[in-house]
């Protein structure tokens, strides 16, 4: 157990301080074409809500282009742990709220949410949290709210290596792994599919659109 708890507290330190110093770098590399495959899904979970549904962005970074998006049409809340990112989610999404919190540890009320969102942030959490992770997304949304996740397409038990300058954590199961999970976390699954990574066209990640049950 304190083996565990010695390597998640190290892994999430490796993907805080890594955002931190890529933070500039990250958000001008992420400042994508809003036509991009990832970005065009986040109509699967627009066209389902009513406008100034409340959205949970978790893991949103700089906040751009996602946070930035979906603030356009709905009342979101942003919440990451690099300070340094925040900050200038704070400055580039002044219609959005942000909070510096761990995801697996947010600090909502349960049923809070009509919806959250993650894209590329559960990727960089051990996965032997995940399970965790989805339970505590279920628990801070509404009857029927709805998830939009980023997930692992491989299995990757983890991976520690350079991302754009700065070390970084990656870690998930695969594709069908991913799936059984998120169901039984208590969501049903209303669309998935694998999309190429917008950065790394060598990478490719398993969206899910999911309704809590």
């Amino acid at each position: 157990m304190m083996k565990r708890m010695h390597k998640h507290a190290s892994a999430k330190k490796i993907v805080r301080k890594g955002y931190d110093k890529i933070a500039t770098r990250y958000t001008a590399t992420r400042n994508v074409d809003s036509n991009s495959e990832d970005i065009r899904l986040l109509k699967l979970l627009a066209e389902r809500l009513p406008k100034g549904a409340m959205i949970l962005d978790a893991g949103c970074g700089s906040g751009r282009p996602v946070t930035q998006l979906l603030a356009e049409s709905f009342a979101v809340t942003g919440v990451d742990f690099a300070e340094k990112q925040l900050h200038i989610a704070k400055t580039s999404v002044p219609n959005a709220g942000f909070i510096c919190a761990d995801l697996s540890h947010m600090p909502f009320k349960d049923e809070a949410f009509d919806a959250i969102c993650s894209y590329y942030s559960i990727i960089h959490i051990p996965r032997e949290e995940h399970s965790k992770l989805l339970t505590g997304f279920h628990r801070i949304l509404r009857a029927d709210g709805l998830v939009l996740l980023c997930t692992g397409a491989g299995d990757l038990n983890e991976d520690v290596s350079d991302y754009l300058g700065s070390t970084m954590f990656w870690s998930h199961y695969d594709s069908e792994t991913n799936l059984r999970m998120i169901t039984a976390s208590g969501f049903e699954p209303v669309w998935f599919g694998i999309v190429k990574d917008p950065i790394d066209s060598a990478s490719s990640h398993l969206f899910v659109l999911g309704k809590k049950k």
